[in-house]
Formats: C-alpha cells, structure tokens, sequence
C-alpha cells in the first residue's frame, strides 16, 4: 500500500510517500496507528492535527478499508477563499 502524505505534514514527517507491506484489510484508523508508532515526532504530528484521508483519490472516513495495493493518502483540512 502506498500512503502519501501532503502540505503541512510531509514538512513536518519529511516525507511524502512511503510503501507499507499490508497483506490483509485493514482501516485507515489502524494504518495512522501503525504509522505514529514509527517515532515521538510522527505520533506528534499525527495526533496534532485535524486530518483527513482519501483512498484511491476519495475522501473516507476513518474506519474505511483499505487494502494492499490502494494508494491511502493524508493531509490536513483545506482552507480556500
């Protein structure tokens, strides 16, 4: 699975995309866990922010499945005028 990351966090992680092995279904809820327990910095930038998160470029909630081979993507709300 790739997961993107954009705008303030991939500033903030230094990163903007990484693959993770995901053999089984899971939810985006448990993906962004396994991610914040890669360091004291990306669980704080994680739990920080308001986030959203698409999969395969739709918006979901939190407890969408996703699966190996999805692209799951995270970034903060989007403001505009």
């Amino acid at each position: 699975m790739k997961v993107l990351f954009f705008a303030l966090l991939r500033e903030r992680l230094g990163c903007a995309e990484l693959v993770l092995e995901q053999n089984e279904p899971t939810t985006v809820a448990k993906v962004l866990e396994q991610l914040k327990s890669r360091s004291q910095e990306w669980r704080n930038t994680l739990d920080n922010q308001e986030l959203l998160a698409a999969v395969n470029q739709s918006f979901v909630d939190f407890d969408a499945t996703v699966q190996k081979g999805d692209e799951l993507a995270f970034f903060p709300p989007v403001t505009g005028g």
